[in-house]
Parts: C-alpha cells; sequence; structure tokens
C-alpha cells in the first residue's frame, strides 16, 4: 500500500469521521430508538445506518453519484422522498403517547424491532445530503488512479465506522438512569424529536445539487 494510498484513506477518513459525528438525522433517529426502544432496537438501527453508507459508496464507484448531482429531476425526487419520510418519523413522534405507548409496543408487539434496520437505512439512503457529501467524497478526495478495490475498502471502512459511532452513541443513550429520565418525561421528549425530524425535512428540500 504506497504513502499516497494512506494519504488519501487518512484524508477520507477524518472528513468522514467529522461528517458523520455532526448532528443530523441519523442521529436523532438512534437517539429516540436507544430512549424509547432500547439497546437491541437501536443497534439494528445503527446497522440499517452503515448498510445504507454502502449504497452511497456502490454509485459512486459506478459513476452514477454525478448522474443523481447532475440531474435537477433525480436529485429532486430524491430531495421530496427523503423531505417526506423524515416528515413522517417526526409526525409520529409528535402522535406520541409516551411511555405509556412504549410499554404495549415493546410488551405485545416487535414491530419496532423489525422495523428498526428498515428505519435505519432509509433514513441514511433517502438522505439528500448524505448523497452529496460521498459524491463529493469520491470526487475531490480520491484520486482517479486509485484502484476500484481501493476505493470499495474505503467504502467498507466508513459503513463499518458509521455502524460503530451510532452504536456507541447507542450504548450511551440507553444507560439506564437515561431511559429512567426518558420515562418521567417520554412525551415532550417524543414531541421534541418530532420537531427536530420535520425540521430536518423542511431542511432537505431547500438543499441545492
Amino acid at each position: 500500500m504506497s504513502s499516497e494510498v494512506w494519504i488519501e484513506f487518512g484524508a477520507i477518513a477524518v472528513a468522514h469521521g467529522l461528517a458523520v459525528a455532526s448532528p443530523g438525522p441519523d442521529f436523532t433517529l438512534i437517539l429516540r430508538q436507544s430512549l424509547r426502544y432500547g439497546r437491541a432496537t437501536a443497534l439494528r438501527s445503527a446497522s440499517g445506518i452503515g448498510c445504507g453508507i454502502l449504497v452511497h459508496v456502490s454509485y459512486a464507484l459506478l459513476g452514477l453519484g454525478l448522474v443523481v448531482r447532475n440531474s435537477p429531476t433525480v436529485f429532486g425526487v430524491l430531495k421530496v422522498l427523503g423531505a417526506a419520510y423524515l416528515a413522517w418519523m417526526g409526525w409520529r413522534a409528535l402522535r406520541s403517547r409516551g411511555p405509556g405507548e412504549m410499554v404495549v409496543e415493546e410488551g405485545v408487539s416487535s414491530g419496532p424491532k423489525r422495523g428498526a434496520w428498515r428505519r435505519g437505512f432509509l433514513t441514511n439512503v433517502l438522505n439528500p445530503k448524505a448523497a452529496l457529501f460521498f459524491i463529493t467524497l469520491y470526487t475531490v478526495l480520491v484520486s482517479p488512479e486509485t484502484s476500484r478495490g481501493w476505493q470499495a475498502v474505503y467504502g467498507a471502512w466508513m459503513a463499518i465506522w458509521t455502524f460503530g459511532w451510532f452504536s456507541l452513541v447507542a450504548l450511551v443513550f440507553t444507560r439506564p438512569a437515561l431511559r429512567r429520565s426518558y420515562l418521567r418525561m417520554g412525551v415532550w421528549v417524543d414531541r421534541a424529536l418530532g420537531l427536530v425530524f420535520i425540521a430536518f425535512a423542511v431542511n432537505v428540500l431547500l438543499v441545492k445539487g
């Protein structure tokens, strides 16, 4: 592995690490899943987000990223779908009845766990900001001379790192003390997070390709 590839990998790892750590729809989803449904559900959503990264990397490797970026129609559809999905999650959170509803869902139905991976995956894949980030990352930081094999390694690293980061977030926010606090004021926490999801939905619609 040449020094140029190591330098390139380092630049990508730092840029991606900073982007993942910044608050966004993915973080908000894991926060709510952790507080409301617990560790197992949050970790499933974290794995879904990590798999979503692989989708962005795949179309970047296949050269489809520029098609998404340069086509107003394709990018517009992605924005509308992403905004609609975030708004839907925000609406569900706003309609939350708090801990009582949570107990019923966890005690009777495994629905939240079954859909946890899908929620993480769709939240990431339908985010046009994430799409633009990976298109830019592979356009600006990755040299045309870098083999597709190493570019795939970069993508695998980013997917693993994303899963690891959000797993850590899940471990932090599923601590018993924090969940007990959520049980005391869960309705207001859910409604606040619902407003955050809706704000992200509006922000997604304002993204320019």
